[in-house]
C-alpha cells in the first residue's frame, strides 16, 4: 500500500513540474460523403479514366466513319459539313465517338481523315447497293430489317471496303469484327465475321448476288436503281429522256470518285505549264482540263500539293471547273465594270479580277436572305444602285430572273445567271 502511495506522489510531482495542462483543441476535418469521394477519384480530368476510355486496338478511321454514318442517318447531319469540321476538331470528334461507342481511339492523322472522307462518302453513294448485298447474305429479310443501326453501319463499311475499295479482305474482316465486339458485344462481332467472310468467298468466285434486269420498265428501273444506287424515280426519268445506255453511263459517272481542279493564278503570271511542271516535280498524277486553259485536274495527291506550299504561295487555287466555266462565259475584259451579287466565298471573283489585269471596277456582294421575296427585294435595290452604269457585267442568282424579265435588255452589257450546285447521296 505504501508503494502505491509513493508512486502516486511521484507521478503527481512530475506533472506539476511540466506545468498546468492546456485544454486540447478539437480539430474539425471537413466531412466528405462517399459519393463525393467517388466523384473525385473518377473525375473526367483524371488520367486514369482517360486511359481506361482509350482503345488502341480499334481502327480509328473505322470507328469515326461508323459514328459519322450514325450521325448522318439518325441525326440528319450533312456529310460535307462533318468533313469541314473534322479537321482541327479532334476532341469534338472523339467526344461523339466516346458517347456513341463508349470509348475513344487515337487521334486521326491526315491519312485517317482522307480514309474517313472516302468511306463515309462512298458508303452514302452506294448505300442502296450495299444494303441489297447485306440483305441477300443475311439468313432472312427480317434479320436485316431489325438490325440495330450501329451494327448495320459497321457492315456497310466492311462491304464498301471489300467490294468498292478492294482493301485486303483479312484486314477488313478482322478490324470490323473487333469494332463490333468492342462497341456492341461479342455476338455482334461473330455475326459480322460470318457475313463478311461469306462476302469474301462470293467476291473471289465472282458470284455476288445481283438483281436481274428483266420484266417491264418499272422492274428494270428498280434493278438499275439497286445496281447503281440511285432513286427509282430518277432512273425512270433518265431512262425515258436519254435511253437506258446513256442513263447507265450517267449513273456510273455520278458515282465516280470526285476529282479536284486547280487553277493557275494568272494574276501572278503563273501559267498552266508552270503548274504542270510543279506537279511533275512533286510526282502528283494529273491531267489537263478539256474546257479551260488555266485548270488542271487532280484525283490523288492534293495533300502533297498543299504541303509543298503551292496554295500558300498563291501559285494556284482549288476551284471547280463549273465555277471556271462561268468566268469563261462572262469573259471579263480590262476596263469592264462587274457587280457580282452572289460572291461567296469569292473564287469566281478572284478569277475574274485576274482576267481584268488591274483595270476596271469590280464590286463583289454577298446577299443574305431569309426568303425568295426578300432576296428579290434586295436584288431590285442592287439594280437601282447600278443603273448609272452604262457598260458593265451583272451576275445574279438564277431564280431572280422570274422577277425581272423586262430588264434583261435594258441597261446591261451581259447578264449572267448562275447558282451553286449541291451533292446528294442516295
Amino acid at each position: 500500500m505504501a508503494q502505491v502511495l509513493s508512486l502516486h506522489v511521484f507521478f503527481s510531482a512530475e506533472i506539476h513540474k511540466v506545468g498546468p495542462s492546456k485544454p486540447l483543441k478539437r480539430i474539425h476535418k471537413p466531412k466528405t460523403s462517399l459519393s463525393t469521394r467517388r466523384k473525385a477519384t473518377q473525375s473526367p480530368q483524371s488520367p486514369l479514366r482517360k486511359t481506361q476510355k482509350l482503345n488502341l486496338q480499334v481502327s480509328p478511321h473505322r470507328a469515326v466513319s461508323a459514328v459519322r454514318l450514325m450521325r448522318i442517318e439518325m441525326g440528319g447531319a450533312f456529310a460535307d459539313l462533318l468533313n469541314d469540321k473534322g479537321k482541327g476538331s479532334g476532341d469534338n470528334e472523339m467526344g461523339y465517338v466516346e458517347r456513341t461507342l463508349g470509348f475513344r481511339t487515337k487521334d486521326l492523322d491526315d491519312r485517317d481523315l482522307r480514309l474517313v472522307t472516302d468511306i463515309v462518302g462512298g458508303t452514302i453513294r452506294w448505300r442502296r447497293y450495299l444494303d441489297y448485298l447485306i440483305g441477300s447474305l443475311c439468313h432472312d429479310e427480317k434479320a436485316f430489317r431489325s438490325m440495330e443501326p450501329l451494327l448495320l453501319q459497321i457492315l456497310r463499311i466492311g462491304f464498301y471496303e471489300i467490294v468498292k475499295l478492294d482493301m485486303p479482305s483479312y484486314a477488313v474482316v478482322d478490324e470490323n469484327v473487333r469494332l463490333a465486339k468492342v462497341s456492341l458485344r461479342p455476338g455482334a462481332g461473330n455475326m459480322v465475321n460470318g457475313i463478311l467472310r461469306k462476302l469474301v468467298l462470293l467476291k473471289e468466285s465472282n458470284s455476288l448476288p445481283l438483281p436481274k434486269l428483266e420484266g417491264d420498265d418499272r422492274a428494270q428501273a428498280r434493278a438499275l436503281a439497286t445496281l447503281y444506287s440511285h432513286p427509282v424515280w430518277m432512273v425512270r426519268r433518265w431512262t425515258k429522256l436519254l435511253g437506258q445506255e446513256k442513263a447507265i453511263k450517267l449513273m456510273m459517272w455520278n458515282n465516280d470518285n470526285p476529282s479536284f481542279s486547280l487553277r493557275a493564278n494568272s494574276g501572278k503570271g503563273v501559267t498552266r505549264a508552270d503548274l504542270v511542271m510543279q506537279f511533275n516535280m512533286l510526282k502528283v498524277p494529273h491531267e489537263l482540263s478539256l474546257h479551260l486553259d488555266h485548270f488542271v485536274r487532280v484525283k490523288t495527291g492534293l495533300q502533297i500539293v498543299i504541303q509543298a506550299g503551292l496554295l500558300k504561295q498563291g501559285l494556284c487555287a482549288v476551284q471547280d471547273e463549273s465555277a471556271g466555266l462561268i468566268v469563261s462565259v462572262v469573259n471579263p475584259q480590262p476596263g469592264d465594270s462587274i457587280i457580282d451579287c452572289c460572291a461567296a466565298p469569292g473564287g469566281k471573283t478572284l478569277y475574274m479580277a485576274s482576267q481584268m489585269h488591274g483595270q476596271g471596277i469590280f464590286k463583289p456582294r454577298k446577299v443574305v436572305y431569309a426568303s425568295s421575296k426578300s432576296y428579290c427585294f434586295l436584288f431590285w435595290c442592287f439594280l437601282a444602285f447600278i443603273m448609272p452604269f452604262q457598260h458593265h457585267i451583272f451576275l445574279a442568282p438564277a431564280h431572280c430572273l422570274k422577277q425581272l424579265p423586262h430588264l434583261i435588255s435594258m441597261h446591261f452589257y451581259s447578264l449572267l445567271l448562275h447558282y451553286k450546285p449541291i451533292a446528294v447521296g442516295f
